[in-house]
């Protein structure tokens, strides 16, 4: 057999060889092309350098990844997805010049990166040579970062350097029960720590979910993952000086704002009804939901138009920005900066959060992340004060003095240094001491300084709204900033 033919049954045997092998170890699970047969549109996907062998370890052709380009919804996107079943998915020379060649192909064309992961780290048996391929993928992934959307999805165990370029991406997904990242594995920390911890326990989806907030999005299975991957890739534009795709918009769900906050700022409420009220139905996704639950964030749709959420929480912590949440808040508003997303910030907060514990965690470095988040965005900026705002909080959540092009107060909102009931202890402790009436002070001060009004005279804030307008006003509010000119492009580093 000569030519074409003998061209033709070498591939055909190189792609049997590879499918058989995948499918032997699949052990139940999928294999690296099944995960791309669910992510990508049907029929789309077609691979990138799959004839790659290393010359130093004994791997097939390939190196233990699959690297190409397909579509999601029409829209190209660039992918990588390793193969558990080569050297468990361990990273050679070849299998990181695979993904880093990928990284750059995706940039020069302006499209999303996905990442499937699954792997035990850099192999062993090629030494620098292989460690330094981890290298490549880093920096491939910093010159792509703010450039192109880049999702990384933990499918399985990563170790080591597998941890690192899925943590320099934009959103990491994992799967429950399935998905583990550590940066070493239980066997190491039980030689060098003398702790006995299972893989679930030191890298698990609750733990990087809920605890390290390292996964942005936690699934229960692999197909409602990739189905999510698809999903948030919706909300997101092919590169950093493009749009996001319109739809058509759908009312918000019913419900009145009047009735879902209460007016005593004390009692709490679920924000996530008042973001249903506010934005397109059922089009609310958010990003770090199992982490700093005393803030929202994530992506939604107003009037059809992607948009990214920061909104208080005020059933957790009364609402008030701890370390983690400032950490959340400021990646989240860097990433939305990046893409030119425009940015709702729906404000119901007292404070940063208080006290020695605080101050030994970085309450003060953290906290200084958010400021400069909003400062330094140039992406469009409506914010809305539910009931109150104060103090640094007031400032760090969307003010006008740190960059909000629009702010909207409700009638009852409260804009002030400190509460009216703290402020007044301060100011007339010796007379309120001596019996005079609290309660006049009270509400002399909150005349003079706390009321919305006061705020709008001087400008911090453009409108004083009903409720019920909302939704109507920061339409408006985003279709008049629709043509604000974008900063340069940047860089989403991890926060």
């Amino acid at each position: 057999m000569t030519g074409w033919k003998a061209s033709e049954a070498r591939l055909e045997e190189q792609r049997k060889a590879l499918r058989e092998r995948m499918d032997a170890q699949k052990k139940g699970r999928h294999t690296a092309y099944e995960r791309l047969d669910m992510l990508l549109d049907p029929a789309s996907f077609h691979e990138v350098g799959s004839f790659r062998r290393s010359h130093i370890s004994d791997t097939p052709a390939g190196d233990g990844v699959v690297t190409g380009y397909g579509t999601i919804a029409g829209r190209q996107v660039f992918v990588s997805s390793e193969d558990f079943s080569v050297s468990g998915g361990s990273v050679g020379e070849v299998h990181a010049s695979r993904i880093a060649h990928i990284i750059d192909l995706a940039l020069e064309a302006g499209c999303p990166y996905i990442a499937l992961n699954e792997s035990g780290g850099a192999r062993i048996g090629e030494g620098i040579v292989g460690l330094s391929g981890y290298g490549d993928i880093f920096r491939a992934n910093v010159r792509a970062s703010g450039r192109i959307p880049q999702i990384a999805v933990i499918l399985g165990s990563c170790a080591g350097g597998a941890c690192y370029s899925p943590a320099l991406c934009d959103f990491l997904f994992m799967v429950k029960g399935q998905s583990r990242m550590f940066l070493t594995g239980p066997a190491v920390v039980k030689s060098v720590l003398f702790e006995d911890v299972s893989p679930e326990q030191l890298g698990g989806s609750d733990l990087h979910g809920g605890e390290s907030g390292v996964a942005h999005f936690v699934y229960e299975d692999e197909k409602s993952c990739l189905d999510g991957v698809r999903r948030l890739l919706a909300y997101l534009p092919q590169a950093w000086d493009q749009d996001v795709p319109r739809v058509p918009s759908k009312a918000p769900l019913r419900g009145s704002l009047e009735e879902i906050v209460p007016d005593n700022g004390k009692k709490a409420y679920d924000m996530h009804r008042v973001i249903a009220c506010i934005v397109d139905a059922k089009s609310f996704l958010e990003v770090h939901r199992e982490w700093a639950g005393n803030i929202l964030t994530g992506f939604a749709r107003l009037d059809g138009r992607s948009i990214g959420v920061v909104a208080s929480q005020s059933m957790v912590l009364g609402g008030a920005i701890d370390d983690k949440a400032s950490m959340k808040i400021a990646r989240f508003v860097q990433s939305c900066d990046c893409y030119g997303i425009p940015l709702l910030t729906l404000a119901d907060v007292t404070a940063f959060l208080p006290g020695p514990d605080m101050e030994r965690k970085g309450i003060i470095r953290h906290g200084a992340k958010v400021l400069y988040a909003y400062s330094a965005s140039s992406m469009p900026k409506v914010t809305v004060i539910l009931r109150k705002a104060y103090g640094g909080a007031y400032i760090a959540l969307g003010s006008k003095s740190i960059g909000a092009d629009l702010v909207y107060a409700w009638p009852g909102a409260e804009i002030a240094v400190l509460g009216a009931a703290g402020a007044v202890r301060i100011l007339h402790r010796k007379e309120i001491a001596a019996g005079k009436d609290e309660a006049a002070f009270i509400s002399a001060y909150e005349e003079n300084f706390c009321n919305p009004y006061i705020a709008a005279e001087y400008g911090f804030v453009d409108e004083v709204i009903m409720p019920e307008e909302t939704r109507d006003a920061v339409c408006r509010g985003f279709a008049l900033l629709a043509g604000k000119k974008r900063g340069p492009a940047h860089g989403n580093m991890p926060l």
